[in-house]
């Protein structure tokens, strides 16, 4: 072989090579480039989907890799989602009011079903309070600017009282069961599972839920800019979510036995919870931004929160 046609052999060898490595680097360029989800998880739903890695299934092909973060409390959630560290978490209806007044970046992204029996205002077994308009000039227990406080505003007033005709007191779930069984509060107004479980351990009587006052619903939030660059993303874990809430419907009995476990909590108790708790997890609508809106005027009203928000401000 003379020099010329070695040359251009070996010109041809180095030019497939070369073709060859740059043919994948191309494949590789074209795919999307990699993301991550930062979800921030309190023990419920959100769990149980980590526990099943049929989100992170879904979300490798679009090159998306999910890194879970667990909070004991909606506000905690919201404010790793102001200083940037999770994307997307769950929430009660109120927590996200005091963020968006406190210039978080929060956007809605989806609801749950209302749960208005999940809600309920509870007096001692024999206590000589009969109706909501016995609470007149009682002390109430609740939790300072929570979906309870909200709730107790609009019970008063469905019946004819004033907040004012009633005696508030702030307590966190755990101060106020204590304040309950000792007798130094007339009721309290609380949430489940506290409220399946005073109704269980302590012989609570329950005196009026939310059904026909309010809504309370849960949320599912990320930050504007997150839902609105990663809006296919939003949309799986919507989905996946929602998925948990159809098998939580077709087997209550399951369910609750992993709440329980998750909670650290009697089964009975959970059972109880989850046996008045309707499932199914959809989009945001404008009802539903209005219904916030209205808690949020209430809350500036009683001067939680500082200033007039815009709840359309918070969609995506």
């Amino acid at each position: 072989m003379n020099s010329h046609s070695h040359s251009s052999t070996r010109r041809r060898l180095i030019q497939g090579t070369a073709a060859a490595i740059a043919l994948p680097a191309l494949g590789a360029f074209a795919q999307a480039p990699a993301r991550t989800l930062r979800i921030g998880n309190q023990k419920g739903n959100l769990s149980l989907l980590k526990g099943r890695g049929t989100l992170e299934k879904r979300l490798a092909p679009l090159g998306v890799s999910v890194k879970w973060t667990e909070f004991t409390a909606g506000p905690v959630q919201l404010e790793a989602l102001n200083v940037g560290s999770i994307d997307f978490g769950d929430v009660g209806e109120a927590p996200p009011i005091f963020a968006q007044a406190a210039g978080a970046p929060l956007a809605y992204v989806a609801a749950t079903q209302p749960r208005p029996q999940s809600e309920a205002v509870i007096v001692p077994k024999g206590s000589a309070i009969q109706s909501v308009k016995d609470l007149k000039g009682r002390k109430v227990a609740l939790n300072k600017g929570s979906n309870v406080h909200y709730f107790l505003v609009k019970l008063l007033e469905k019946h004819g009282l004033a907040y004012g005709d009633v005696s508030v007191v702030f307590l966190p779930p755990a101060d106020a069961r204590a304040a309950f069984e000792k007798g130094s509060i007339d009721a309290w107004v609380i949430w489940d599972p506290f409220l399946a479980a005073a109704q269980k351990t302590l012989d609570a009587r329950l005196l009026a839920d939310a059904t026909g006052v309010v809504g309370n619903r849960a949320f599912y939030f990320s930050s504007l800019d997150f839902a609105g660059k990663n809006a296919d993303v939003i949309k799986i874990l919507i989905e996946e979510l929602d998925k948990v809430d159809q098998w939580a419907q077709a087997n209550r009995g399951a369910f609750a036995a992993e709440l329980a476990a998750l909670w650290g909590l009697p089964q009975p108790v959970v059972e109880l919870s989850v046996s008045r708790t309707p499932f199914g997890t959809g989009p945001i609508t404008k009802a539903i931004l209005g219904e916030q809106q209205q808690i949020a005027d209430t809350f500036l009203a009683l001067g939680l929160i500082p200033k007039k928000i815009n709840l359309l401000e918070a969609a995506v």
